[in-house]
């Protein structure tokens, strides 16, 4: 078995950045940090007015992270910020360690829980991005001392080579992602066609976003009390009694300080929050940071230049706060709906909020389908919501509502006042 490491986790607190919103960061990346497989042995935090070059945080601070690390027996660092690939090296060199940023912590968790071949390539982008800029210094061993003759050579050489390989695969995985990206925009048009509306779970990683699609669809998807549970999307029929059919999708969960590397490389899968017709929001409602997990999300959604639509705010996890005055405290504040995927606590009021906000695309209309099309018949049951039927004898009489795309089918079969 191997054995884990042992993380001394770090981070610098800048005159904009309130006291506690450092701390909080620290925690997510303590539990970041075990969800990869760390040890978390101790955490130090340094106020400066800005970060030094060189190091990141200030000399006498890295002697303390090296007493520390000594006397702790810790192996790693994990800075809670982005470290420059200068930085990253020189802090190994002062401290004897192998340091790291969040970054870094972040692709080697999506690498540990990557399982279908597309979250895999998503993460091996993201990787090799990464990657690529600290490549420099990567072959210090082979340079000689001092300059001129002697010192090109090998760990130039084997250093241009490397780069050359690393973007060769990386034009490799874009390749094989885009030929992924039409194939889920033809699955998206086929989804259109059909006339389904779609809805798409969002969320702060560990939000509740996989148990909630497994109570309303009856799928079975891995969900856990850890972070970054599921990365390779889903999306599963949501169809059950008195309500519209609908098509739920879940996605990667979001956090603060989001790499970069992973949004572009998961382009193909957050493309999918861009053909819903209504997204939700899934919080956790007992996290007492709630309000930055929340702005986290909206942030990345606003990056992802996905534009306006209707969003339900689900507050997950309700059944562990204490008291109904709390719980009516975050409905009130944030006009969402109390739930708990867990147990099924608010499952229909959330449903009840989704067809509200799906309804302004759905027309109702009066038809009567004749007996022999039994096909328009089944699209109306399937696609639609029947709100009325009386069999007569020119036919079937349905009072139903229907997505706009759906209308043209049945236009034959309109009554019209």
């Amino acid at each position: 078995m191997r054995k884990r490491e042992r993380a001394l986790l770090a981070a610098l607190r800048l005159p904009r950045q309130r006291r506690y919103e450092v701390e909080e960061s620290l925690d997510e990346l303590g539990r970041l940090a075990e969800s990869a497989g760390a040890l978390v042995v101790g955490r130090v935090t340094q106020e400066r007015l800005a970060p030094t070059p060189n190091l990141y945080f200030g000399k006498g601070k890295v002697d303390e992270f090296r007493a520390f690390s000594e006397r702790e027996g810790a192996n790693l660092m994990i800075s809670d910020d982005a470290l420059s690939p200068v930085q990253e090296r020189n802090l190994g060199g002062s401290l004897g360690l192998k340091v790291i940023d969040r970054t870094a912590l972040i692709l080697d968790i999506f690498a540990q829980r990557a399982r279908t071949m597309e979250g895999k390539l998503q993460v091996e982008l993201a990787q090799l991005s990464y990657l690529l800029p600290r490549l420099v210094g990567q072959w210090k061993h082979l340079e000689r001392i001092g300059g001129g003759i002697g010192t090109r050579g090998p760990g130039e050489t084997q250093h241009e080579s490397d780069r050359r390989m690393i973007r060769h695969r990386i034009e490799k995985i874009r390749g094989e992602l885009g030929r992924v990206r039409v194939h889920r925009k033809l699955l998206r048009h086929r989804r259109k066609a059909a006339g389904v509306p779609v809805v798409a779970l969002v969320g702060y990683t560990n939000a509740g976003k996989t148990t909630l699609l497994n109570r309303l669809t009856g799928a079975e998807h891995a969900a856990a009390d850890q972070l970054f549970v599921t990365l390779d999307p889903a999306a599963r029929l949501c169809s059950r009694n008195a309500h519209a059919p609908f098509i739920l999708t879940d996605t990667v969960g979001f956090i603060r300080k989001l790499p970069h590397q992973l949004v572009a490389a998961f382009k193909a899968t957050l493309e999918e929050l861009g053909e819903a017709d209504v997204l939700v929001h899934v919080v956790d409602a007992s996290h007492p940071g709630l309000d930055e997990q929340m702005l986290a999300v909206d942030s990345l959604l606003s990056e992802l230049e996905l534009g306006p639509r209707p969003t339900v705010v689900a507050l997950n996890k309700v059944d562990r706060l204490d008291g109904d005055g709390a719980v009516s405290a975050l409905v009130d504040r944030f006009e969402g709906v109390a739930l708990s995927a867990r147990t099924g606590l608010g499952v229909e009021a959330l449903l009840d909020r989704i067809e509200s906000a799906l309804r302004p695309g759905v027309e109702r209309v009066t038809l009567i389908i004749p007996y022999r099309d039994g096909t328009a018949l089944a699209r109306c049951y399937e696609r639609g919501r029947v709100l009325g039927r009386s069999d007569g004898a020119d036919g079937i009489h349905l009072d139903v509502e229907l997505p706009p795309r759906l209308l043209p089918g049945v236009e034959a079969y309109r009554v019209t006042s």
